[in-house]
């Protein structure tokens, strides 16, 4: 549980803040101080009777803004400021983690951490809402600090994807841990530059797909038939080691299981930097009006954002 390759060498210092959105400059010297106390946290304790000490409780930072104004960067920057053991991923892979350790095991695994990083905190599910309550409560109250990137205020998570309101007592837990930080500003990723690049025929995308050692080319439908005999825990290896994508017959997703996976593969291409070049429909219209109006729209900004930069990349023809 480490940041992604492309996130290895980010700091404080390489985060350039927009002049223009001072939020930015502000949760940079947030983020820092956040580290800080994570340090003296780690070093320090309550001393209780007999002399022992007793861990302190755990710092909590919640960074809400939107789309590629740095978010994963300032959640990178701070892990790499702070002691092991730590760790970095996002929301889906702690809940895996949970899932495959159990929830003690994965509290006993976790409680010595120096710091729990989360990158796209996000609650699709009341087992969600009342497993990662559960989760985050325990850590904290042993003295492990706990940072999160999101799209969605605290109090608004899960809002337009189930009954939010039943669970608004665990919901509010979850936000009483967190000092919530606004980072504003224009998705990085897209700025000053023009749009994405239409689809090729497919013939051109054979060929340039050809051209590439280790390149995988994919009929779309396909693509999307086998994730769905995949765990999303498994898309990491599916794409690892793969220098582009080429795929064929892009159009938009059929139903809301199909866009969901297509947001999680998205996720991990994005986090390797693999470039995706198309045939079909344009990577923005993947996800239909009606899915951007519901409740995951969220998600399916974000992911239009990444792989509409996947497009973009530069890809090494031999």
């Amino acid at each position: 549980m480490v940041p992604p390759a492309m996130f290895d060498e980010v700091s404080f210092a390489s985060y350039i803040p927009d002049p223009a959105e001072p939020s930015q400059a502000a949760a940079v010297q947030k983020a820092e101080e956040f580290a800080k106390k994570v340090v003296k946290i780690r070093s320090g304790g309550r001393r209780g009777l007999f002399g022992k000490k007793a861990p302190s409780t755990g710092a909590g930072l919640y960074l809400d803004g939107g789309f590629g104004v740095g978010k994963t960067h300032l959640l990178a920057s701070i892990f790499h400021s702070v002691p092991s053991p730590k760790a970095f991923g996002t929301f889906v892979e702690l809940t895996h983690v949970v899932g495959a350790l159990g929830f003690n095991k994965a509290v006993e695994q976790l409680s010595d951490h120096s710091v729990l990083c989360i990158d796209e905190f996000e609650l699709d599910d009341p087992g969600d809402t009342m497993l990662v309550s559960r989760l985050l409560s325990e850590l904290s109250a042993r003295g492990v600090s706990i940072v999160a990137t999101s799209n969605t205020l605290p109090g608004q998570l899960g809002e337009g994807r189930f009954a939010a309101q039943d669970f608004l007592r665990e919901i509010k837990k979850l936000g009483s841990i967190f000092e919530t930080i606004r980072v504003d500003g224009p998705d990085y990723r897209h700025r000053d530059l023009p749009p994405a690049p239409d689809p090729i025929s497919s013939e051109e995308l054979a060929e340039r797909a050809e051209s590439i050692p280790g390149a995988t080319l994919d009929d779309f439908d396909e693509l999307c038939k086998h994730l769905s005999t995949l765990h999303p825990s498994r898309y990491n290896k599916l794409v690892e080691g793969i220098p582009a994508v080429f795929l064929d017959g892009v159009h938009p997703a059929e139903d809301q299981s199909v866009a969901l996976r297509l947001v999680v593969l998205a996720d991990r291409l994005y986090d390797a930097s693999i470039p995706v070049t198309v045939a079909g429909a344009k990577l923005d219209a993947i996800f239909t009006p009606e899915m951007l109006a519901g409740g995951y729209r969220k998600k399916y900004l974000r992911a239009t954002s990444r792989l509409l930069a996947l497009s973009r990349f530069e890809v090494a023809a031999s």
